[in-house]
C-alpha cells in the first residue's frame, strides 16, 4: 500500500462521504453517515449543522479504521461541499437557527421581488447565481425581512462548509467556488459585490474571508484530530462545491465535453476558461479555480421522482420482487422497458418540487400529459423516467447557445446504474454518452484539487488517468426521431403554463 494516501469528503445533502485514496487514484477505504433533511411544511428544508459536522468526524474515523493506516500516512484532506447553505452564527460561533439548505423555498416570495423590482437580472449577471429561492442572497433578504430577530442577532452568514472549517481552525474562510453561489461574489473581481450585499442588508465583515479553492489550512484542533484519528499537523485543502468537483471527478473539464447527473436532483454542467452567465438568466456560472469556471443548471426533480414512482405507485411490484428476491427498482426499470420510447405520447413534466433549471420557478408543478385510456401504470413509470431526462435536455440546449454543441457527455450519479436510464439519455440528447468508473466523483474531484494546491501536480488533467469507463452507449437512430418529435411539445407546455403554476402553488400554499 503506498504511503501517500489522500483523503476527499463530501458534504452531501443526505450523509457526508469520506473517501480514502492512494496517490494513483485508487479507493482504499470509504466512510459516511447520514442525516435527515427537516421539512416540517412543504417550503421548509433545513438540518442540524451539528450532526452534519459529526458525521464529517466520524466519517474520516472509519476511512482510518477501516484502511489500518497511519496518521502520517495521509498527505491532506480536501473538501466538497452542498451549496446554498446559510447559517446564521453568534459571537461565539453558535448557530442561532438550523441550516436553511439549498432545498429551501422560503424566500421564493423575495426572491420574485429581487427578480421584478430590485435589479436582481444585473446582480446575476456578475454573480453567475440564478435569482431563485436557493440562492443565499435570497435567503438574506427572508432572514432580514422576516426574521428580523435572529437576523440583528447575527454576527457571521456561512454555508456548512465555513461552519466544518470554524470549528476545525477556529477561523471563518470561504472558497470562491462556494462564494460564487452565494449571489453575493462578483465573478470579474473575485470579491463580494457591493449592490448584491446591499440588497441583503449585511456588510462584508459579516461574510467569511475569500480564499481560493486550493487554499491550505493548517493547525488543526488537536482534539478533533485525535477524534478522526488525523495527525494534527494534516493539511487541509478547502476545496470547492460539489457540482465543480463533480465535473472535475468524472474527467468533464476538457472543453466541449459535458457532465450530465442525477442523483436525488440532477445537474449538468461544462467548464470554460471565463465567466459567463446567460443574458436569458437559465445557467449558472461558479468557480473551480481562478482560471476554470463550470457553467450549467441544477434541476431539483431526479432520482427522487423514480424513488415517488415506486413509493406511491408500486406497492404490487416491490411486493414481487420481495418474492423473487430482486431489487424492486430494477423491476420497474423492467416494467418500463416492455414500453416503446415517447411512452406512447404521454408526457411526465417532473416538476414535482418546484424547478431550478431552465425555469428558475419554484411554482412549477408536476403533471402527465396527453393520457388515455391506453396508457397504463408502465407508461406512466417510463414517462417519469423520459420526463427528467427531456427536462435536463432542456437545460443543455440553453447552455448550448454558449458553448455549441458538446463533443461528448458523461453521465454519473445512482442513474447511471441504469442501463435503461443511461439508454434513454443518449436517445433524448442524440448524443454518445459515456459513464465513467468513478461514483464518488465529487470525493475524487476534490483530491486531484487538492494534489494540484499541493503542488503534487502542476494540471488537474492527471484526473484523466484516474478515471476508466463502464459504460458506452450510441444512440438508437428511431428513438432519437421519436423524442426529437415529443421535445418541442415537452418544452411549450411547461413555458405555457407560467400563470396556472402560480395560481395552483398558490392555493396549495393556502391550505397550509
Amino acid at each position: 500500500m503506498s504511503s501517500n494516501m489522500m483523503i476527499g469528503i463530501d458534504i452531501g445533502t443526505t450523509s457526508t462521504k469520506a473517501v480514502l485514496f492512494e496517490e494513483n487514484g485508487k479507493v482504499v477505504a470509504k466512510g459516511s453517515e447520514g442525516y435527515p433533511l427537516l421539512t416540517p411544511t412543504s417550503s421548509i428544508a433545513e438540518q442540524d449543522p451539528d450532526l452534519i459536522f459529526t458525521a464529517v468526524i466520524h466519517s474520516v474515523k472509519q476511512v482510518m479504521d477501516t484502511s489500518g493506516i497511519r496518521p502520517e500516512q495521509v498527505m491532506f484532506v480536501s473538501f466538497s461541499s452542498a451549496m446554498h447553505s446559510v447559517i446564521p452564527v453568534g459571537q461565539d460561533g453558535k448557530p442561532l437557527m438550523n441550516c436553511i439548505t439549498w432545498a429551501d423555498n422560503r424566500s421564493a416570495k423575495w426572491s420574485e421581488v429581487l427578480k421584478n423590482d430590485m435589479n436582481g437580472h444585473e446582480i446575476y449577471l456578475r454573480t453567475g447565481t440564478p435569482i431563485h429561492p436557493m440562492s443565499p442572497l435570497t435567503k438574506l433578504m427572508w432572514l432580514r425581512h422576516d426574521n428580523p430577530d435572529i437576523f440583528e442577532k447575527t454576527s457571521k452568514f456561512i454555508s456548512i462548509k465555513e461552519y466544518v472549517f470554524a470549528k476545525l481552525f477556529n477561523r471563518y474562510v470561504v472558497d470562491h467556488s462556494i462564494a460564487s453561489c452565494t449571489g453575493l461574489m462578483n465573478l470579474n473581481k473575485l470579491d463580494w459585490d457591493e449592490e448584491a450585499l446591499q440588497v441583503a442588508g449585511i456588510t462584508p465583515s459579516q461574510l467569511s474571508e475569500l480564499v481560493p479553492t486550493t487554499y491550505r489550512m493548517d493547525g488543526l484542533d488537536k482534539t478533533f484530530a485525535a477524534e478522526m484519528g488525523l495527525d494534527p499537523s494534516t493539511p487541509f485543502i478547502v476545496g470547492a462545491s460539489d457540482g465543480v468537483l463533480s465535473n472535475l471527478g468524472v474527467n468533464a473539464i476538457e472543453p466541449g465535453v459535458v457532465a450530465a447527473t442525477i442523483g436525488t436532483s440532477g445537474a449538468i454542467r461544462t467548464v470554460v476558461d471565463h465567466p459567463a452567465t446567460d443574458p436569458k438568466g437559465r445557467i449558472f456560472c461558479y468557480a473551480l479555480t481562478e482560471k476554470l469556471w463550470v457553467i450549467g443548471g441544477p434541476v431539483n426533480n431526479g432520482g427522487m421522482l423514480f424513488q415517488w414512482v415506486h413509493d406511491e405507485l408500486a406497492a404490487s411490484e416491490i411486493e414481487t420482487a420481495k418474492r423473487l428476491g430482486i431489487d424492486s427498482y430494477d423491476l420497474l426499470t423492467r416494467i418500463a422497458e416492455q414500453v416503446k420510447p415517447g411512452s406512447d405520447g404521454l408526457l411526465f413534466h417532473p416538476y414535482l418540487t418546484g424547478e431550478r433549471a431552465p425555469l428558475w420557478n419554484p411554482d412549477a408543478r408536476g403533471s402527465f400529459f396527453g393520457l388515455t385510456m391506453h396508457h397504463r401504470k408502465e407508461h406512466m413509470i417510463r414517462a417519469v423516467l423520459e420526463g427528467v431526462i427531456f427536462n435536463l435536455y432542456t437545460v443543455l440546449l440553453a447552455m448550448e447557445e454558449r458553448i455549441g454543441r458538446p463533443a461528448k457527455i458523461h453521465a454519473t450519479g445512482g442513474f447511471s446504474r441504469s442501463p435503461l436510464w443511461r439508454q434513454m439519455m443518449a436517445d433524448i440528447f442524440d448524443q454518445e454518452v459515456v459513464v465513467p468508473e468513478s461514483f464518488e466523483s465529487s470525493c475524487l474531484g476534490a483530491v486531484v484539487l487538492g494534489l494540484y494546491a499541493t503542488g503534487k501536480v502542476d494540471s488537474l488533467s492527471v484526473v484523466s488517468g484516474m478515471v476508466g469507463s463502464t459504460h458506452q452507449h450510441t444512440p438508437v437512430k428511431e428513438n432519437a426521431q421519436i423524442y426529437h418529435q415529443l421535445l418541442p411539445i415537452f418544452i411549450k407546455i411547461s413555458r405555457n403554463l407560467e400563470e396556472e403554476y402560480k395560481a395552483i402553488a398558490d392555493f396549495q400554499r393556502s391550505l397550509f
